[in-house]
């Protein structure tokens, strides 16, 4: 086996893990679930780190493990076409669609629009700005771990410590938390579970599986086993990391009540934290803190979803990196809410599929001489994640008559349907049908192994 990397080779790998992953919704979100589940705090960010951390820790690994350079690739067995369809779907959703505009939108609201004030265009006038800068990020990939592991991240953790360390050293509440709302009642790790997809970090760790690939080769990480070493240790770094900061502002969120009665949302709670401690300059230090957190994120997925469509489809990478920012630009306008809306049925729809990729991966050694079982399981789940996606839709549309008649099947006969867990049962199904169908078959000798079948790519990647 090659050598292994050098401890500050590791850290730093860990370092690009948590800058690519850790966005500015991985911020607001685990502020808003501490403040909704009050005393239930515990068990929801513990269902919350599960989705949050585990699932894309593990999304790495799997890519490692398959020995996979992209998404595109670990669900070639599925079909060639499945795997192009699942590819630009995963991507523009983390991507152009709506990940990257909610960088710009999430740094303006929360940052900047309390500072500057609101309006049409100083929104205009901050998104232009905010995605020139991280143009110049992204037309250098060869830079990208200098940009985001070595100085970005670093900088977001010394900014965000300093309002963790605050709220740590003076509580805001110091006795009793209070009783957690309604959705957290009953169920709150269950909660926790479904609130972690909505970092769409599980998505993004697939996404994100041809960068950091690339960033360990260059620091000289070759064959499949010692990448999956590697891989793993900088992923179980990143993610033990990510599972700090999020407990934290999970504990910020459930003590912040004992400072103010009311908060709109996570990204409100941190504003108003910040500005408990630190006055007006709290409101400078969260506007430094949502800044560097989105910019970071955004910089890493332009690049990864340039250098995918690169591969995929005629076209430079510097095309489609300018693309990608021109659309961004134009939907991150539209505001922050009508990205939300639309994204959450995508989600919850691509989001078991993603899970069931990930379990599939790490199972590889298995699953690889039998495709029938990763085309079962895959068709099973799609087909229930589908219903997911009906009862997620934004109310004009899911108060419809066809609409309600179907998700109101799928509660009748889905098991889990009603906590977002419908497509459990499903996947077992097809995994079970797949065993089966694969048993029927004769496996291939040893050396006449199916090959994973990748189309050849047609433009050139950031690497060329």
């Amino acid at each position: 086996m090659p050598p292994r990397l050098r401890p500050g080779q590791t850290l730093l790998l860990a370092s690009l893990v948590f800058g690519l992953f850790f966005g500015a919704g991985n911020l607001i979100f685990p502020a808003g679930l501490g403040r909704d589940a009050g005393a239930a705090v515990t068990p929801a960010t513990l269902g919350f780190l599960v989705t949050a951390v585990g699932l894309p820790v593990l999304g790495i690994v799997a890519s490692a493990v398959t020995g996979a350079r992209s998404v595109r690739e670990m669900t070639a067995p599925v079909s060639r076409r499945f795997a192009v369809a699942f590819t630009c779907l995963l991507y523009l959703t983390i991507g152009p669609l709506f990940a990257i505009p909610r960088t710009a939108t999430v740094s303006y609201e929360i940052g900047v629009a309390p500072l500057a004030g609101d309006g049409g265009l100083r929104l205009l006038g901050f998104t232009a700005a905010f995605f020139a800068v991280a143009a110049v990020a992204a037309f250098r990939p060869g830079r990208l771990m200098e940009w985001v592991g070595r100085y970005l991240t670093p900088a977001f953790l010394v900014l965000l410590g300093a309002l963790v360390a605050a709220a740590v050293v003076a509580p805001m509440s110091t006795g009793a938390l209070p009783s957690p709302a309604p959705a957290y009642a009953d169920g709150a790790f269950v909660r926790g579970l479904l609130d972690g997809y909505t970092t769409m970090d599980a998505l993004a760790s697939l996404a994100f599986a041809v960068v950091i690939v690339d960033a360990a080769r260059r620091l000289g990480v070759t064959g499949p086993r010692r990448m999956a070493v590697e891989l793993g240790k900088a992923g179980l770094l990143g993610g033990a990391a990510m599972a700090v900061v999020y407990a934290s502002l999970a504990y910020i969120g459930a003590t912040s009540h004992g400072a103010f009665a009311q908060a709109a949302n996570g990204g409100d709670v941190l504003a108003r934290t910040a500005s408990h401690f630190f006055g007006t300059a709290g409101a400078y230090l969260i506007a430094a803190i949502v800044f560097v957190a989105c910019l970071k994120t955004c910089i890493g997925l332009i690049v990864a979803c340039a250098e995918m469509f690169a591969e995929m489809f005629p076209g430079s990478y510097r095309l489609w990196a300018g693309l990608f920012l021109v659309v961004s630009f134009a939907l991150a306008n539209l505001g922050l809410e009508a990205i939300i809306a639309w994204s959450v049925p995508v989600l919850r729809f691509l989001y078991p599929i993603a899970v069931v990729v990930i379990l599939l991966g790490l199972a590889w050694a298995w699953v690889r001489d039998r495709p029938a079982v990763t085309r079962w399981v895959v068709a099973c789940t799609g087909l229930a994640a589908f219903f997911d996606l009906l009862g997620a839709l934004p109310e004009a549309l899911a108060t419809t008559p066809p609409v309600t008649a179907l998700t109101g099947l799928a509660g009748r006969v889905l098991p889990g349907y009603a906590v977002g867990f419908g497509w459990v049962v499903p996947a077992l199904v097809g995994l079970a049908v797949g065993t089966v169908a694969a048993a029927s078959r004769p496996r291939p000798r040893r050396g006449e192994r199916e090959a994973i079948p990748v189309t050849a790519g047609h433009g050139r990647t950031a690497a060329d």
